[in-house]
């Protein structure tokens, strides 16, 4: 068969032409020449029913005959006459049975043909067809019908899923992929059809390793369940914990990411990149300006756009420690006090560190210690503001005292006439470690002057612990002592 529009050959089963995309007609359209036929046939049916015999020969009645002719006459009748009519009237009865029958059998073709050439042209029969094409692998032909289906219908998703499926199967990715972004596009499908068009555009995304593109179909996807669904190939832009502005606090800036990923970030305002720092902990952001930049980089290496935000701080520093004590040399044990500053604490060295909020707090006047020492003081913020630093001096030299040591030896001969202590080695009744002591500072208390002496506890494993005793030792006459209070509060002498 030949294509009447181009004289393309056709194969045989097919009904469109591959080459200018004519339907071929395999039902005749219905003649003007058998519409008349009909016409003219169903016009001498009429012209017969309605037909009287020509030479009717008008008979006479039989009262008429019978004024007529004598009473006593007989009639006589024409058999030959009677059987010629009656001849004459089966014979039309035949013709116009004939003539209907022929009549019922055009008419019915006729309602046949238009119902076939209805059905020819119906969507089902071109997905049916489509899908007889392709159970044959003629899959380009399926498609053909499954074109001339959706032209015909546009509100059966079920015909773009066909289609897609089979221009996968020739290879034909990328009009499969068309194929369901019209579901997506189209707008009337239902939520389920719509998700599935996703599924099945990422799956072959994702065979061509094309994540860049996963990434713009879901960032254009306006329903958010189907963007959570798939957003492990997403890469959304980093997200901030604090909008950017002026802050009067030290903020602790946190970044996230809408998938597993790393996040890359600068901090001077230049572009971030795989070589940039890698996020792991909140930034904290203290007294200043701050511009920080941010990439993020999924697993797929899918890459974020670039965010960048700013920040001022503008925080309270707080007041240098005040210590009433000024440097100098001393011949006298005295108290080291310090005011500090509300809603901040202070910390302090003496070992010619910069003191920071993980140096000794300061929780009330310290002794100084003698000899010469350094002290150096900062007042801390609640928000982390460091004070200036406050130094001092001091110089404690005591006159005609026994040497720390000899306090310490003295300290330990009178724990052990006490019995305290069992021998100078530290040992006691029902235990099993040893104690020891070591002189730690000048006190102070009322007229008399005394060496402080901490003791320590060693649980022969090495592990030594400080005891919650303190011991005194008069620095004049080496008197031992230990370190309490009085009824009032204040630091008092308890002999022993």
């Amino acid at each position: 068969m030949k294509c009447p529009n181009c004289g393309n050959e056709i194969k045989e089963g097919h009904l469109i032409c591959e080459v200018c995309g004519s339907e071929i007609r395999i039902v005749p359209d219905f003649e003007p020449e058998i519409e008349n036929s009909i016409t003219e046939t169903l016009s001498t049916l009429a012209a017969l029913q309605d037909e009287e015999p020509e030479h009717k020969e008008e008979l006479p009645s039989p009262a008429s005959e019978e004024a007529e002719k004598p009473k006593t006459e007989p009639v006589i009748i024409d058999e030959e006459e009677r059987k010629e009519k009656e001849a004459r009237r089966v014979q039309r009865s035949r013709q116009l049975g004939v003539i209907i029958a022929v009549g019922i059998m055009l008419l019915f073709t006729v309602i046949s043909w238009m119902v076939y050439s209805w059905h020819i042209q119906t969507v089902d029969y071109q997905i049916e067809q489509a899908m007889e094409c392709a159970e044959r692998g003629d899959y380009k032909q399926a498609i053909a019908y499954l074109d001339t289906a959706y032209h015909k219908d546009d509100t059966q998703a079920g015909i773009l899923f066909l289609k897609a499926d089979y221009c996968y199967l020739l290879s034909d990715n990328e009009s499969a992929l068309q194929a369901l972004k019209q579901i997506i596009d189209k707008g009337i499908y239902s939520y389920e059809e719509v998700e599935e068009a996703y599924d099945k555009m990422i799956t072959i995304y994702t065979k061509e390793d094309r994540y860049e593109e996963i990434n713009e179909l879901l960032l254009s996807c306006q329903e958010e369940s189907i963007v959570n669904m798939f957003q492990g190939y997403m890469a959304k832009e980093p997200q901030f914990s604090y909008i950017e502005g002026d802050y009067a606090e030290v903020i602790p800036l946190k970044l996230s990411s809408n998938t597993s990923g790393t996040i890359y970030y600068t901090t001077d305002g230049s572009m971030p990149d795989e070589n940039s720092q890698i996020y792991t902990a909140p930034l904290f952001l203290e007294n200043g300006d701050h511009t920080i930049s941010a990439l993020f980089i999924n697993d797929y290496g899918i890459r974020s756009e670039v965010v960048t935000k700013a920040y001022h701080i503008n925080l309270e520093v707080p007041n240098a420690p005040v210590v009433e004590l000024y440097s100098g040399i001393y011949t006298q044990p005295m108290m080291i006090s310090v005011i500090g500053q509300e809603g901040c604490k202070t910390f302090y060295t003496t070992d010619d560190s910069q003191p920071t909020k993980d140096s000794v707090p300061y929780s009330g006047p310290i002794p100084m210690p003698l000899g010469t020492t350094n002290f150096k003081f900062v007042n801390v913020s609640e928000d982390g503001i460091y004070s200036d630093v406050t130094m001092r001096t001091f110089t404690l030299r005591l006159r005609n005292t026994i040497s720390t040591d000899e306090a310490v030896e003295r300290l330990i001969s009178r724990l052990v006439e006490t019995h305290y202590l069992l021998n100078a080695s530290g040992k006691v009744e029902l235990q099993s470690g040893t104690f020891s002591y070591q002189f730690s500072s000048v006190l102070q208390i009322g007229e008399d002057t005394y060496f402080t002496i901490n003791e320590y506890y060693d649980d022969g494993t090495g592990l030594m612990s400080r005891t919650d005793k303190v011991f005194l030792v008069q620095v004049y006459t080496g008197a031992a002592a230990r370190l309490g209070y009085d009824e009032n509060g204040e630091f008092a002498a308890v002999p022993i």
